[in-house]
């Protein structure tokens, strides 16, 4: 059982209101929050309390922290490697609302790649899906999926999630394995997410599984380099 906000330490209950009120669109103009010293003094709290507050949001993705600058809301988004979320899961968890432009969605014979990734066999369908993804309207990722036939019948049942579409017929994902290489926009890219030939991709290929072993999905996702971090946690 969680504790109630009055058990929270001061940091955890000041970034839990800040978190609110970046969402909520309540910093300046230009988009930054008032200093440490300024926070500090206005609730009555030390710098330092301030400061693991900003950090604990800075670690989320919200704010983004500069040394001699002011904190302000951050316009990338981060994406953590260690969980199984689908693209608008994990945009809705981040308080960002997900879109997508479809390029194309049917049924085709499986390249290679696909055919490998899949374990399918030469006479077997996969169901592809091409969208550029976006991220409160902003174009961020270019996104490739590959499903069996016999898993999605049809790119008409895809929807705006992939992953809840799985979901509703059984074939959930619950576990994948990731690969993640750098790249460079062509201009075919850049033109779909609005950028200049030559801005830095991350390339990641996604292979996930049934509970049964059964691969359900093979994924590469082209993302803007520029707008998306990848975070992970370790430890020994």
């Amino acid at each position: 059982m969680g504790r109630s906000a009055g058990e929270l330490p001061v940091y955890r209950r000041l970034a839990n209101v800040l978190s609110e009120l970046v969402r909520a669109g309540r910093a300046d103009g230009h988009g930054a929050l008032p200093s440490e010293r300024s926070l500090a003094a206005e609730i009555g709290i030390s710098r330092v309390t301030v400061r693991r507050a900003l950090d604990e949001l800075a670690l989320d993705g919200l704010l983004r922290r500069r040394q001699g600058a002011r904190t302000v809301i951050g316009d990338r988004v981060e994406k953590r490697l260690a969980t199984l979320m689908g693209f608008s899961e994990e945009l809705r968890s981040r308080g960002i609302e997900p879109g997508q432009r479809w390029i194309s969605h049917q049924a085709a014979q499986p390249t290679p790649s696909e055919a490998m990734a899949l374990d399918l066999s030469g006479s077997e369908l996969v169901v592809r899906l091409v969208r550029v993804r976006l991220a409160d309207g902003v174009p961020i990722a270019i996104e490739r999926a590959a499903v069996p036939q016999s898993v999605l019948p049809s790119g008409d049942l895809a929807g705006g999630s992939l992953y809840a579409r799985l979901a509703e017929l059984g074939a959930a994902p619950i576990r994948g394995v990731q690969r993640i290489r750098a790249g460079i926009m062509a201009r075919i890219e850049a033109d779909l997410l609005e950028c200049s030939p030559g801005t830095p991709l991350l390339v990641v290929e996604r292979r996930c599984f049934l509970a049964d072993g059964r691969p359900v999905e093979f994924t590469e996702t082209r993302y803007n380099g520029e707008r998306y971090d990848f975070l992970t946690e370790i430890g020994r």
